[in-house]
């Protein structure tokens, strides 16, 4: 029996082979090159891009070549300008190249797989578009893969290509739509030692929260949530207000089996109350995400047009590309600016753009940076009129509570606050979040909430936590302690990696390029049942390099310390392993 097909990123003992068979194959077999007395052909991009192997035990059979946008150079510019081409200056571009397989394995599914692992490599890189250099003769096949022709053909020898292009997101759509089929068949064969997943998540949106896969999504072992440490979601360390768990606590089997009031009018009086704000400016969802979706679907079609930060929270993208089919474009936050939002220069895009929404994180997750009130107030109002705003404050408590926009919008209708009660009030499992928003627009979120929206656990939750501020003041002082020391203790751990601190419950942690990467490090962490999160898929800007750390307490702090400085010391000892063994993330896909 043959062994399976695996899928591998290549090693030092992989490139005199791949330049071999690019020899072979290139400049003997198509004549796109001269024929060299070394029987070798190298690329200047050789030390920047990153190959894939395909290989049956230590026979390899194929390879293909990914060149990422921060490399800041594609294998497309020797032939094309950028003026020629503009869509190698997108920030999120990656350019497959060079797809080889030996002449006795093409009739097999090497070259397929090699496709898709490049595309599933760059989809958790946080890639958006493809672009490839294709056969004019194959261009079939590309077609066939979802790849469209750009309208620009260049020449290399004896040998023409077609310029392609594709969506991430869309050619994604295909391998689990129209070929969903042939990959389920091809799954069953494949030995996959990427650090990608092998599928994409059923929504195509990733989220944080894989922790519970090892507590048990059927609820049968609790008990190991007492083994997990789960920061890679933003959950609070604490739990919440006395109140809360009393209320939650005092007949359980009465608020388990009880309607709740229909319209969350108390809650709504509650909030109106404790933020000083009028009670028709209101409206309440089960958590952030089911106002998002309620909100955008009644607002936007796919003819609109909307501005997301980037990086930025997923969910965003998610809805208004994925599930809206809006025409998204990305506000592209720098990490030499420390990823601050530059008010001018968003004012300047905004105000180019005809945008009917833009979305603004406030502070970001996960860039965990903080925009001054009075600087986003200036922006909206320069803005056009028809532009709205929707300002995501989940986070704000960490920073100032007079740092919110919800008075300014409960009054202007150009902009709408919304604020999850999941994380600075420690509520994120029983699911409340509310809107601000001029009283019309308000009012028509209301019509379109259906009745019994906010579950009868959470209304009486987040009532007893509003009326607590002092308790909540209190954990969020201890938070900036937990992280500020976690941040250090980490630092500590190794100087060439770079620990960013934000303004509310987590840090980043990017490591050096040229080695391990992020999906890596979270899958060694994860050995030791510490969950980070790996943030390559939300955005190219990370470049496959930085983790997210949600604060939790000190003893899990000190877990998160060890399991990362254990994860460190086996990962190098991993990338001196010999030719062709298994990462310590390696598996096989089933």
């Amino acid at each position: 029996m043959s062994r399976p097909l695996s899928l591998r990123h290549s090693t030092a003992d992989d490139r005199p082979w791949i330049h071999e068979l690019r020899h072979r194959v290139y400049a003997e077999e198509l004549g796109q090159h001269a024929p060299n007395a070394e029987g070798r052909l190298v690329d200047g991009l050789d030390g920047d891009n990153v190959y894939l192997v395909a290989a049956r035990g230590p026979v390899r059979v194929g390879f293909v070549s990914v060149t990422p946008p921060w490399v800041g150079r594609f294998g497309l510019d020797k032939y094309l300008t950028r003026a020629e081409l503009p869509l190698l200056d997108e920030a999120d571009v990656f350019e497959v190249r060079l797809l080889t397989v030996e002449p006795d394995a093409r009739a097999g599914a090497a070259g397929a797989l090699l496709m898709y692992a490049a595309l599933r490599w760059i989809a958790s890189r946080g890639g958006r578009r493809v672009v490839a250099m294709g056969r004019a003769d194959l261009v079939g096949m590309y077609r066939a893969a979802g790849l469209r022709p750009v309208g620009r053909t260049v020449r290399c020898g004896a040998v023409e290509f077609e310029v392609l292009t594709g969506e991430v997101a869309e050619l994604t759509r295909g391998t689990t739509g129209r070929h969903a089929a042939t990959l389920t068949r091809l799954a069953s064969g494949v030995d996959w030692r990427l650090d990608s997943s092998f599928a994409p998540g059923p929504d195509g949106c990733e989220h944080g929260g894989a922790s519970f896969t090892a507590i048990g999504t059927d609820f049968r072992s609790l008990d190991r949530r007492l083994e997990v440490v789960a920061a890679d979601v933003l959950d609070a360390w604490f739990g919440p207000a006395p109140g809360a768990r009393a209320a939650l606590a005092k007949d359980a089997g009465w608020v388990a089996r009880t309607s709740p009031p229909t319209g969350a009018e108390g809650l709504l009086a509650e909030i109106a109350a404790a933020r000083g704000l009028p009670l028709g400016t209101l409206a309440v969802g089960a958590g952030s995400s089911d106002l998002i979706f309620r909100a955008f679907g009644r607002w936007l079609t796919p003819a609109s047009r909307v501005l997301l930060m980037d990086p930025g929270y997923g969910e965003y993208a998610h809805v208004t590309e994925r599930v809206i089919g809006c025409r998204v474009d990305r506000f592209r936050l720098r990490r030499e600016e420390g990823w601050r939002i530059d008010p001018q220069r968003l004012s300047a895009v905004v105000a180019a753009g005809e945008y009917d929404l833009v979305v603004v994180v406030n502070p970001n997750n996960p860039t965990g940076r903080h925009a001054p009130a009075a600087e986003l107030r200036v922006a909206i109002a320069a803005a056009p009129a028809r532009t709205r705003w929707w300002i995501d404050e989940a986070y704000l408590g960490y920073v100032d509570p007079a740092e919110s926009l919800a008075p300014f919008a409960a009054t202007d209708p150009r902009a709408v606050v919304c604020t999850s009660m999941s994380k600075t009030y420690a509520l994120s499992g029983v699911r409340a979040a509310y809107l601000v928003a001029e009283p019309e627009t308000a009012a028509e979120l209301r019509r379109w909430t259906p009745p019994w929206a906010v579950g009868l656990p959470a209304q009486l939750a987040a009532v007893a936590a509003l009326r607590d501020p002092a308790y909540y003041a209190d954990r969020l002082r201890h938070t900036h302690g937990l992280r500020r020391k976690l941040a250090s203790d980490l630092a500590g751990v190794d100087a060439s990696v770079l620990v960013e601190e934000s303004v509310a419950n987590f840090l980043s942690l990017t490591l050096p390029p040229g080695g391990p990467g992020a999906a890596a490090l979270v899958a060694e962490c994860r050995r030791r049942d510490v969950y980070l999160r790996d943030l390559s898929p939300l955005s190219a800007a990370y470049e496959g390099r930085t983790v997210r750390v949600a604060v939790r307490d000190t003893a899990d702090n000190a877990r998160i310390v060890a399991a990362y400085r254990a994860a460190l010391t086996a990962l190098r000892t991993a990338s001196a392993a010999p030719a062709g063994s298994a990462s310590p993330a390696a598996g096989v896909a089933k």
